[in-house]
């Protein structure tokens, strides 16, 4: 067996080493081999309560007493089917009993047996009362054998660890199921290096997971746990390098050329770059003129200017000879975008018209609902190379949409788009090539945030404001004090009163809608739960109670969601923007990109039910132009709700970079290297990005050093079966993000 374990390095099936309740309970996790197992660490451990005489513990504390069985009786229990376990134990000076309710004989025999009369054991519990004889008792305690000297009485007052557990499984068919494992710790898989592990002070692997497992003291486990938080990070790291790497070998369109339209574009902006505007245009231009591929993640707050950034980049790209392609998330922001562009570019943008510029190009927008007509002459644009510039949703991503030559994408509020959809854009380069990609985001999403924190993704950061708008103050506002809500109603129907205008978001379009699934929320403890909320109110009913608000009387009040028709959607927005809608009624179709300057209130219904990076963004819909804005939260959560507090954060926070920071720790990190883009523990098994950050710098200096000197891993192949595996975990087919 030895032999072909060495040889399969830890990837031994559990079938062959843990018997069928231990397989079966591992299986419930989806843990099926060896390596698997020996990293699936403990939730958390419990620590025995220091050893103490009977005689001076009460009701309600914990205990750990040596005793001496006494007496052992059973008896049916009278209102439910089963039998009660009465064990009479002693210390030498009191008595306590321990009392077992089981549903079945076998577990009587079970206990019965290994509570014999006269076997001395340790026993740990909490100390109660009997409610029939008023005599104290420990109900379920935590028991076993221990040898009667130094060593054994440690081995037993040692750490206990707690693993999690499925219907029917318990602790001590997982327990033991790791204990056996630990035979064969050995023959596991070590992807760091031993010269590594040495040099940060690390446990050897064998010696690490056995305190992870069956840690003699608290120390043990940190010890433990420290090398399967390297090692994580090692490999994750390991996979970014691979990833640069890669790009290295790749060749991409080289974006060098420096005008016309770039020139012409900056003579004709109605306002002066920022510093900071410069600066990142410049580092962006730089990358781009790589001949292999560059990712970059341009993150800047709402109203940073971005887009201009953004659009700059595009120009230099068809400068050069080839095409630049926008990616929005909804087809009113990229409807938005088209616009945007038409507007900065004028004459830039109208190549083939006679009042176009001399090196003018075209600009095209390509969603799912234009029309045919529409779509054939956007297409043979794209195709012959006449667009340089393509605004588009998912509808780029098809197989019918083919470049001419696409240097550059660029991806509009990224966290919107996986993976995959990426991939294909980047598939359509000329010859090829890979092109560059910028992804850009107003509010780094967990996601983006762990990305970040460890490298993935060539970080510019965009923090000063070109000063043009007003601003927003944010409120949280609790319905149950009913004068804060028609204060905050009152407040709306003021700047109507003053010609602006008035956004009111709500979390889905019908009332009768089935009621949307628990909120997840954080406890006291900073666990995730499920709390169920009260139905949330929808566009449609809401548009109709607020018509009837004597505040809001007479004023023009419109709706927006994902039903309408585009050409609906589009002649509602064309109305708000010309300020014929005073109030306008809408789900989170206008969250990103919905420019309105004369736009000063919004006003977001259950707000609870909404992500932080959405109240960001929502909040960033208004005060966009000369007047401030207002954003009210509204929740029907009381203060002492876990929700409410959230909220208060999200109002308290000013900056997208502070409210990533809050995200990250709220939503989790996501998958880091596949599609997912958050969820607590559904990527990362140990590490945690932001408390272990100085961990995740020097696994990648690590990382980065051994794919230097490596880069086919031919020396390293546990290194490589490592990332091959995380890989297949997260998405068989994944590539770079």
């Amino acid at each position: 067996m030895a032999r072909r374990l060495e040889s399969a390095r830890g990837s031994m099936p559990l079938s062959e080493l843990l018997e069928r309740k231990e397989k079966l309970a591992m299986a419930s996790f989806g843990v099926r081999d060896l390596d698997t197992m020996m990293r699936f660490a403990p939730r958390r451990y419990t620590v025995p309560a220091p050893l103490r005489s009977l005689h001076d513990t009460h009701e309600g504390e914990e205990v750990s007493a040596i005793v001496t069985v006494e007496r052992v009786s059973s008896r049916s229990m009278r209102s439910r089917h089963g039998s009660i376990l009465e064990v009479v134990v002693t210390d030498g000076i009191e008595n306590i009993t321990l009392t077992f309710f089981l549903a079945k004989q076998h577990l009587v025999d079970w206990h019965t047996k290994r509570l014999a009369v006269g076997r001395r054991v340790l026993v740990r519990g909490t100390v109660g009362r009997n409610k029939m004889t008023g005599n104290p008792q420990i109900t379920h305690p935590d028991y076993e054998e221990f040898e009667d000297s130094e060593e054994g009485l440690a081995h037993a007052q040692r750490p206990r660890p707690v693993y999690p557990l499925r219907k029917n499984i318990a602790q001590r068919t997982m327990r033991a199921a790791t204990e056996k494992g630990l035979e064969f710790a050995e023959y596991l898989a070590r992807p760091v290096p031993a010269r590594i592990v040495e040099a940060r002070g690390l446990l050897p692997l064998p010696e690490a997971v056995a305190a992870v497992h069956t840690p003699r003291t608290e120390q043990d486990t940190l010890s433990g746990v420290a090398h399967l938080v390297y090692e994580e990070a090692f490999v994750l790291q390991a996979i970014f390098a691979q990833r640069r790497t890669l790009d290295e070998r790749s060749p991409a369109p080289a974006l060098r050329a420096e005008g016309p339209l770039q020139t012409a574009f900056d003579e004709r902006l109605p306002f002066e770059l920022t510093a900071g505007q410069k600066e990142i245009g410049e580092e962006i231009i730089e990358r781009v003129g790589r001949d292999h591929p560059t990712s970059m993640l341009l993150q800047g707050d709402v109203g940073s200017g971005k887009t201009v950034i953004a659009l700059r980049a595009m120009l230099r790209a068809v400068d050069s000879g080839h095409q630049a392609a926008l990616l929005a998330p909804t087809e009113v922001l990229a409807e938005q975008h088209h616009r945007t562009i038409l507007g900065l570019l004028g004459d830039l943008a109208r190549a083939g018209q006679l009042d176009g510029h001399l090196d003018a190009t075209r600009v095209r927008l390509l969603t799912g609902s234009q029309k045919t007509s529409a779509r054939r002459e956007t297409l043979l644009d794209v195709t012959s190379g006449q667009a340089g510039i393509v605004v588009g949703t998912h509808a780029l991503l098809t197989e019918s949409v083919e470049f001419a030559s696409l240097g550059l994408v660029v991806i509009d509020e990224q966290h919107r788009f996986g993976v995959d959809h990426r991939r294909r854009l980047r598939s359509k380069g000329p010859g090829g090539m890979t092109p560059h990609v910028v992804v850009m985001t107003a509010t780094p999403i967990p996601r983006t945030a762990a990305l970040a924190t460890v490298g993935d993704l060539d970080v510019l950061t965009l923090r000063e404001s070109p000063g043009m708008r007003a601003g927003v103050e944010s409120f949280v506002v609790p319905e149950q004090l009913p004068k804060w809500e028609n204060r905050m109603w009152a407040r709306a129907a003021e700047e109507i009163a003053a010609q602006r205008q008035v956004f009111v978001v709500c979390a889905r379009i019908d009332e009768t809608d089935d009621s949307p699934p628990p909120a997840t929320i954080l406890d006291e403890n900073g666990e995730i739960s499920e709390t169920r909320l009260e139905e949330a109110r929808g566009v449609t009913a809401t548009a109709e109670r607020l018509a009837t608000r004597p505040e809001l009387a007479g004023a023009r009040i419109g709706v927006l969601h994902g039903r309408l028709t585009s050409e609906q959607k589009q002649q509602t927005m064309d109305r708000v923007v010309a300020g014929e809608i005073d109030l306008l009624v809408a789900t989170t179709v206008i969250e990103v990109g919905v420019d309105v300057p004369n736009a000063s209130v919004m006003i977001v219904l259950d707000a609870e039910r909404f992500g932080v990076s959405q109240l960001h963004q929502l909040r960033g819909r208004v005060g966009r132009g000369e007047h401030p804005g207002i954003a009210f939260l509204d929740t029907r959560t009381t203060p002492e709700h876990p929700a409410f507090a959230r909220l208060e954060g999200i109002a308290g926070a000013a900056d997208g970079f502070a409210l990533a920071d809050l995200d990250l720790q709220v939503r989790g990190a996501g998958d880091l290297v596949g599609e997912e883009q958050s969820g607590l523990q559904r990527t990362l098994k140990h590490l945690d990005v932001i408390r272990d950050a100085p961990i995740i710098d020097q696994a990648r200096q690590d990382a980065f050093a051994v794919l230097a000197a490596d880069p086919d891993l031919t020396d390293h192949p546990d290194l490589a079966g490592a990332i091959a595996n995380r890989l297949r975990d997260a998405d068989p087919d994944v590539e770079r993000s």
